[in-house]
């Protein structure tokens, strides 16, 4: 019997997030040196088709999310519709349901962030999966339709010039911020008071970026630009656990940030 795709898109997900516990050796396409480390033993592993990510129960978002870009992968999204859904992978304790998000852009100014872009997967059959919620995180709106955006499409730019460009991303939390929360969620969440975001090439150049929540909207996303140490000291993650070492080099200037 042939199945639909979004019945193996789920069976996809299901055979490798319920291996995750099984120990020995995962590899998984879309992190590059392995995927991040140093996540709560309770987190939910969970690999789709075009991202893997790293639900975490308490804060009820991912503390990961990896994928790769290519230039087929990339489309139009502007008429993709946003169907928010949330993670079937997930017990309803663990992750944010869509009438969750109400009224959290009048009250908070916030949006539905992806994580992993829709835009850099319209051209995939998969693109649906960029709407579920572990994807999803409230998101200032200056932030995500500002320096957050322009990175993704620098991303994408730099993608259709190379074979295939990869990034891991997250929330950051700083407990000496003031954190939000949604005012319909009914399950006990924390709002990231931050973002990473490290984009590298196959080759070990890398560029890392650090984005507070309340980054303003005319802000220009190089001037985030920080050390891999820097985000894996902000995040508590190993983010490429299997690279011993890296060769030296970034790609600034291939994501449009020339040297001062």
């Amino acid at each position: 019997m042939r199945l639909p795709m979004q019945m193996l898109s789920t069976a996809f997900a299901i055979t490798l997030s319920a291996t995750a516990s099984l120990g020995g050796e995962m590899h998984i396409v879309h992190c590059l040196k392995g995927c991040p480390t140093g996540t709560p033993e309770t987190n939910d592993l969970i690999v789709r088709e075009i991202f893997a990510l790293s639900s975490n129960d308490e804060t009820k978002f991912a503390d990961w999310v990896a994928y790769r870009v290519t230039s087929e992968t990339i489309g139009t999204s502007k008429s993709l519709s946003r169907d928010w859904e949330a993670d079937p992978f997930l017990d309803d304790n663990e992750t944010l349901e869509p009438d969750d998000y109400k009224k959290a852009f009048n009250q908070l100014h916030t949006d539905r962030g992806h994580l992993a872009p829709l835009a850099s997967f319209a051209g995939t059959i998969f693109w649906r999966s960029t709407n579920i919620l572990s994807n999803i995180t409230p998101q200032k709106s200056n932030l995500n339709q500002g320096a957050w955006v322009a990175l993704e499409s620098a991303v994408r730019d730099l993608a259709y010039t190379r074979k295939e460009i990869y990034v891991v991303t997250g929330p950051l939390y700083d407990a000496d911020e003031n954190q939000m929360t949604l005012p319909e969620a009914d399950e006990t969440h924390t709002v990231p008071t931050g973002y990473f975001k490290v984009v590298a090439s196959d080759t070990g150049a890398m560029t890392a970026f650090i984005f507070d929540q309340d980054t303003d909207r005319n802000a220009n996303y190089c001037d985030h630009i920080k050390s891999l140490t820097d985000v894996e000291t902000a995040s508590g993650l190993d983010l490429f656990p299997e690279a011993s070492t890296w060769p030296t080099g970034n790609l600034n200037n291939a994501l449009g940030c020339s040297p001062e």
